[in-house]
C-alpha cells in the first residue's frame, strides 16, 4: 500500500476492506480546504456536499465507484479510513508516548504495521479488536477503534508533511498484541452517590455547568472537541435526570467550545453526538 496518488491509495485500502472517506486538503500555510479562518484540523475532517457526502464517517465506503466519483471531484483530497471495521490504529502522538509503547512491547514493536503521521507520530495497524475509541490510553497514545477513523497515506498534512508507511500490512493486519489489548480492557465503574443524595442537587448543577463549560473553554489544541464531548455527556446525566435542561446545555457549551476556537457546526454536531450518549437508553 504504498500509491502516491491519492485515488490508487484509495482504492487500495478499500479492495482490503477497509471503509474510506475523503478528507479536506491541507493547503500552503497549514491553512484548510474548508476554507474556515482557524480550523484546527486542518485536513483532517470529512468532506461535505449535498449528493455527494454529507454524512461523513457514517458513508465511508469500499465501493469502487464510490471512490471514484469522490476522487474525481476532490483529486488531492487526503484519505480518511474508518477503524474499528479491519483495522485499529494505536495513535502514538509524542516521543514520551512512543517511548511508553517500546517499553511496553518490547522487540514486538519493531514487526508492526506503522504510518509515519505528518506531524512526526506514529500509527499502528493492528487487526480490529472490537473495541471502541480510547483517548489517554497511555500519555500521549490515543487508540482509535469503533466509531473512529484515521488520516492515511498519502494525504498531506498541515505542516506540508505526507504520511507514508513505515512498515505496511499489505493485505493481512497484524493481531493486536496481549499487552495493548490489557490495556483497553474496560476499565471498571466505580459507583458514584446518586445526585438525590446530595444536599442542593440543584446548587450542584449550576456548579457543574460552570465547571465543564471552564473545561472547554481552556482547553488545550488538540483536545478541545474530545473535552467538549465529555462535558457534554457529564452535563447530560444531569439533564436525564432533571436537574438541567438540554437546551441550556447546548447554549453554555455551544458559547465555550466557540471561546475555544471551535468551529459552530463542528461544536453543535459533538454537543448532540454527546446529549445523545447520555440519554438513558428507550
Amino acid at each position: 500500500m504504498r500509491h502516491a496518488v491519492p485515488l490508487l491509495a484509495a482504492l487500495e485500502y478499500a479492495a482490503a476492506g477497509i471503509p474510506v472517506l475523503p478528507l479536506h486538503t491541507a493547503v500552503a500555510g497549514g491553512s484548510c480546504s474548508c476554507g474556515a479562518a482557524r480550523c484546527d484540523r486542518a485536513g483532517k475532517h470529512p468532506r461535505w456536499r449535498p449528493g455527494l457526502i454529507t454524512s461523513g464517517l457514517r458513508e465511508a465506503s469500499t465501493d469502487p465507484v464510490q471512490l471514484c466519483r469522490w476522487w474525481s471531484v476532490w483529486p488531492a483530497a487526503n484519505i480518511g479510513l474508518r477503524t474499528g471495521v479491519v483495522v485499529d490504529v494505536c495513535d502514538i502522538d509524542t516521543p514520551a508516548g512512543l517511548h511508553r509503547v517500546r517499553e511496553l512491547l518490547g522487540g514486538a514493536l519493531a514487526g508492526l504495521p506503522a504510518v509515519r503521521t505528518g506531524s512526526g507520530g506514529v500509527h499502528l495497524y493492528l487487526a480490529a479488536t472490537g473495541m471502541t475509541n480510547r483517548v489517554g490510553l497511555l500519555p500521549g497514545v490515543d487508540w482509535r477503534g469503533v466509531g473512529g477513523y484515521v488520516v492515511a497515506p498519502p494525504s498531506r498534512h498541515a505542516s506540508g508533511a505526507r504520511y507514508g508507511w513505515v512498515r505496511s500490512f499489505e493485505r493481512t493486519p497484524a493481531s493486536c498484541p496481549a499487552e495493548l489489548l490489557r490495556l483497553l480492557a474496560p476499565r471498571p465503574v466505580r459507583p458514584r452517590a446518586p445526585i438525590t443524595s446530595l444536599r442542593n442537587p440543584s446548587r450542584y448543577a449550576v456548579v457543574a455547568l460552570d465547571r465543564e463549560a471552564g473545561r472547554v473553554r481552556s482547553a488545550p489544541v488538540g483536545q478541545r472537541n474530545n473535552t467538549l464531548y465529555r462535558a457534554t455527556r457529564r452535563l447530560g446525566e444531569l439533564a436525564a435526570v432533571g436537574l438541567l435542561s438540554e437546551p441550556e446545555i447546548a447554549v453554555a457549551l455551544l458559547r465555550a467550545g466557540r471561546a475555544a476556537g471551535l468551529g459552530p457546526a463542528e461544536v453543535a454536531r459533538t454537543i448532540r453526538s454527546g446529549l445523545h450518549a447520555a440519554r438513558p437508553a428507550a
